[in-house]
């Protein structure tokens, strides 16, 4: 895994969670206030990088910083400066779900406002951090065309298969538009398209639907990336060069048995149907030949250590069959509210209390621990610390301190 420099400075990272939509009550979401991110950036930094992480995803809220014909990007300040003086380097989210009140995605507008927005945000955010820059201009276009364009959870709230793939398109346009804008800030940015690696097999009983099941499997889950890279509508201007970095999220729901209306249901633990990661991996590989990082995986609560460890087995075992792989992006770094319950998910590098209202982070100790053994098994240890892992209460002891600080802070300005 060491044979040449790698694109990032850690092969694992992490990331927050930053939704910004318009949910299917019709309140606009802000996922950065909800985990309490925007008020605890410096600890939740600092826990990066006594982690050894140099590498995290965040989020520019497009919604909130484009209006009234201008722009005020001041909502990312706090954010640029705990990830510097924490030295982790931003892979920046510039369309997360959420975008303007008054755009409609289905317009040529939207397409030309975003790649004006792309434009200023790299203006703006390029000065203030260290390089290599990295950005993902718009995350997880076809989950999100499912979940806006099919299924109706979120805005434009589309209900069709029909609108699910005109937004798509829209998205693509958009997105290609955006890395042309950022590549005019700064020619050597470097592009992570994220969107969810799925396997979808028909119900046992169900043969009938194998050819849906596989459509959805080899086509829909490939086309956005096909776009952007340029194997599919070469007139909106994808190439390899654009498509860049290719981010596969894996989680155990991506595996799925196919339901002809709404979301499929996850396949059980223990399934004979699942498919390794390593060989879904190897698809994408063969697809397209471009670096790929794992751009989220996560497990949930006493299962997280276990998750990692099998995600990292199948990681090897993708390395070993020459798959450029460049990453692990452990996401979220703090625990998120579940979407439609609001109770925490549970899936963090660290857990959230809610005590005396305020959010703690908490991490799990599990999967510390797993992580620190694997990167001392890659031997991957970074400038940042050269052992940070020598004291497990250490990374409590951080956070515990952090957190007396953020509470007397808030007294002092109060």
């Amino acid at each position: 895994m060491a044979q040449r420099p790698g694109i990032f400075p850690t092969f694992f990272l992490s990331g927050f969670e930053c939704s910004t939509f318009y949910w299917g009550d019709g309140v606009r979401r802000n996922l950065v206030a909800e985990t309490g991110h925007d008020r605890h950036a410096a600890e939740d930094y600092r826990i990066l990088n006594r982690l050894g992480i140099a590498v995290a995803r965040e989020g520019i809220p497009w919604p909130m910083v484009d209006k009234d014909g201008g722009y005020d990007f001041s909502c990312v300040d706090s954010f640029i400066e705990a990830m510097n003086a924490s030295k982790v380097i931003p892979i920046w989210d510039l369309c997360h779900y959420g975008y303007p009140d008054d755009l409609d995605p289905f317009t040529d507008a939207f397409v030309e406002r975003f790649a004006q927005y792309c434009r200023a945000a790299a203006e703006y955010v390029l000065p203030k951090t260290r390089g290599p820059h990295f950005f993902t201009p718009i995350n997880e276009i076809t989950f999100f065309s499912f979940c806006a364009g099919e299924w109706g959870w979120a805005a434009p709230y589309r209900c069709s298969r029909e609108d699910r793939m005109r937004l798509l398109l829209a998205l693509c346009r958009a997105a290609i538009a955006g890395v042309k804008a950022i590549r005019e800030v700064d020619p050597e940015a470097r592009m992570v398209h994220v969107d969810p690696l799925v396997w979808v097999v028909p119900p046992r009983d169900r043969p009938d639907q194998a050819e849906a099941a596989r459509h959805e499997t080899f086509v829909d889950t490939f086309l956005a990336w096909d776009i952007i890279g340029g194997r599919e509508h070469p007139e909106f201007g994808g190439s390899p060069e654009i498509l860049d970095i290719v981010g596969a999220n894996a989680y155990s729901f991506g595996q799925m048995e196919y339901r002809e209306k709404g979301p499929h249901a996850p396949l059980p633990p223990g399934d004979d149907r699942i498919a390794p990661l390593c060989d879904m991996l190897e698809t994408v590989w063969k697809r397209y030949h471009r670096p790929i990082i794992i751009g989220e995986t996560s497990g949930l609560g006493h299962g997280r250590a276990d998750w990692l460890r099998d995600v990292m087995g199948e990681a090897l075992a993708a390395v070993d069959r020459g798959i450029d792989l460049q990453g692990i992006c452990l996401f979220p770094a703090v625990d998120m509210p579940d979407w439609h319950t609001g109770e925490w998910v549970r899936n963090g590098i660290c857990d959230v209390i809610e005590e005396n209202g305020d959010l703690r982070r908490v991490p799990n100790q599990q999967l510390v621990d797993e992580l620190r053994r694997w990167q001392k098994e890659l031997n991957r240890v970074t400038e940042l610390d050269q052992d940070p892992f020598s004291d497990p209460v250490e990374l409590q002891d951080v956070i515990d301190a952090a957190h007396r600080l953020n509470v007397q802070a808030d007294k002092d300005w109060s």
